[in-house]
């Protein structure tokens, strides 16, 4: 790379500028890129609310109820399937 020859301090500044909005404009493209990495990651809205919706059915005694029924009808459904 050949050096660059300034033959006055307002090209040294108007660079220096030019540098310095450049390392910010990379600075929020990675911030940017970390965001949708985070969004990718991280489960979404449907998923949340999915499992809000299951919380609330399972808590209290209906939960406890469902709890304690759901393993004897997968029991019966798989015996079934199975012919027993």
């Amino acid at each position: 790379m050949e050096k660059k020859k300034y033959s006055s301090y307002a090209e040294i500044e108007r660079d220096l500028e030019i540098l310095k909005v450049e390392k910010e404009i990379y600075y929020q493209k990675m911030l940017l890129s970390i965001d949708k990495t985070k969004e990718s990651i991280l489960p979404s809205k449907s998923v949340t609310l999915i499992g809000n919706v299951y919380q609330k059915v399972f808590s209290g005694t209906y939960g406890t109820i469902l709890k304690m029924i759901i393993p004897y009808i997968f029991n019966w459904y798989l015996n079934k399937k199975r012919g027993n």
